[in-house]
């Protein structure tokens, strides 16, 4: 009898345990990560688009031969070492035994293929355009050559749109290849459901070790209330740009956190200079003068911003302090439409992406440039038509921003500013002016930091004279993130990487 008992008692525990699940499923690891942002990709190819969102997703596919850290410092990627043996010459030693996703090993003909690749796209040549030509040393060893001293060359190097790509993936996919991209990174592509989400796997071969987390997800989510519904509900694990009516629910809930941090980024309103009244000066600087950029800073990102006085900011090497921003003063901007023949104003249109907060400053701006008779549609575009009708010029006025990436001027000032770049290449203002493509190809040629400094400043105080943009905020990033989400680390350009993230019960 006792050891019938016995066995009862045992069996009562094993259901017991068994119903509630015995442990099993509460232990269970998770092993997918979800991250959302407010836009879709654009192409996985880094050659074929230098938007956010690509950048995003390709920067956990691919590597380049050096990256940066948290501080913008130049540290080894697939180059585990480098030499200058003169101011035009950078040999570069790769690692060995690094393989793409599809099994081939990186060779050198990879990095030359790569950056000729760059050289030939209209889209991303400025980043590369001061290369003359890369040698293949030998499989391991390539020569990089410049046409003239590139100060800044080892900064575009880190840049997501430097990133090496496969030769033979490249060739055999043909146009199709920014659907199916191959890289050498932590997370490997597997499929890409357009306007909804991309799924990527870990590379199990990665140089650095086997990511933690098996499989991400990027999620499209456009509204940031419903990016931050999703955090709250757990459909989401990491949410990009909370909006800044959604900052205090994500800080108030016991069960996320809301990292932020100063980053790289300046959103900016474009004029198009090929279209009239904008290629009057003393209508863009009346417009300059309409807009009062503090109420947007205060209504739309509450707070989370700095005026800007310059394209680029104060943590990028070769921003000018002492340039001047415009101040908000309604009369003398009626005053300088009045000069430039417009006593009564004129209409026009401004183009945003269905970015809320872009959406919410085009309202305002709206509301300002009313009051000194200006009458502005505001006309809302798919990001992806968005992107490719500024490229071809046409739109009127447009809002957008710009990430100085590499953390140096070049990359901020040449894309958007110098001519040879009209376009899809950054200078979507269609803006020339000589001098300052003179200024620019000086400053880039330079190694002396001083003269550097010198001509940016020189270049700055130009831009913000013939205001091909209007430079409004520099922008603090966040990132709203479930508290099991461990490792998770906000880049200053915006390229977050997930390499290194893990769920909290995988310690």
């Amino acid at each position: 009898m006792k050891k019938v008992l016995l066995m009862i008692s045992s069996l009562v525990v094993l259901l017991t345990l068994t119903a509630c699940g015995g442990g099993e499923k509460e232990s269970k690891i998770k092993d997918t990560l979800v991250v959302a942002q407010g836009a879709d990709a654009k192409s996985l190819d880094p050659h074929a688009t230098n938007d956010q969102p690509s950048s995003r997703v390709s920067a956990q596919i691919y590597n380049g031969l050096v990256s940066t850290d948290g501080d913008m410092n130049i540290v080894p990627a697939l180059a585990e070492s480098w030499d200058q043996p003169n101011s035009t010459t950078t040999i570069f030693h790769l690692r060995k035994g690094i393989k793409f996703h599809n099994g081939e090993e990186l060779k050198a003909s990879d990095v030359k293929f790569t950056i000729e690749g760059m050289l030939a796209s209209p889209t991303i040549h400025h980043i590369i355009e001061a290369v003359d030509k890369v040698e293949v040393i030998d499989d391991y060893t390539v020569k990089i050559i410049t046409k003239e001293p590139f100060g800044p060359l080892l900064h575009h190097l880190a840049h997501t749109a430097s990133s090496i790509l496969n030769e033979k993936a490249v060739t055999e996919s043909g146009d199709d290849y920014g659907q199916n991209p191959v890289g050498t990174g932590p997370y490997a592509f597997v499929k890409w459901e357009s306007g909804d989400k991309i799924v990527l796997k870990a590379n199990e071969d990665y140089y650095l070790g086997a990511p933690k987390v098996k499989n991400v997800i990027f999620r499209n989510i456009t509204e940031g209330t419903n990016r931050t519904i999703s955090l709250e509900t757990g459909e989401v694990d990491i949410a990009y740009d909370i909006e800044p009516i959604d900052k205090n629910q994500v800080k108030d809930n016991e069960n996320l956190n809301l990292e932020e941090e100063e980053s790289l980024s300046m959103a900016y309103i474009g004029f198009n200079f090929e279209k009239a009244p904008f290629d009057n000066k003393l209508v863009r600087q009346a417009i300059g003068h309409a807009i009062d950029v503090d109420i947007i800073i205060d209504v739309v990102l509450d707070g989370a911003g700095s005026k800007a006085n310059s394209p680029i900011g104060p943590k990028v090497f070769g921003h000018n302090k002492n340039t001047k921003s415009y101040k908000y003063d309604p009369e003398l901007a009626k005053k300088l439409l009045a000069e430039a023949g417009y006593p009564n104003g004129f209409k026009t249109v401004i183009w945003t992406n269905d970015n809320p907060v872009r959406l919410q400053i085009a309202t305002i701006v709206q509301d300002q440039l009313k009051q000194i008779g200006i009458d502005m549609a505001v006309e809302p575009v798919e990001w992806g038509a968005y992107l490719d009708g500024t490229a071809r010029g046409d739109h009127e006025m447009f809002i957008l921003g710009w990430v100085t990436t590499t953390g140096d001027a070049d990359y901020g000032l040449n894309a958007l500013f110098n001519s040879a770049n009209i376009g899809g290449a950054g200078n979507r203002s269609f803006y020339a002016n000589k001098d300052v493509d003179k200024w620019l190809d000086k400053a880039k040629s330079s190694t002396d930091p001083k003269e550097r400094l010198a001509l940016y400043a020189k270049i700055q105080n130009q831009i913000m004279e013939d205001l091909p943009v209007n430079p409004l905020y520099y922008q603090t990033m966040n990132a709203g993130i479930n508290k099991d989400i461990k490792g998770f680390k906000l880049n200053p350009a915006g390229h977050h990487k997930i390499y290194g993230v893990y769920f909290d019960q995988q310690k």
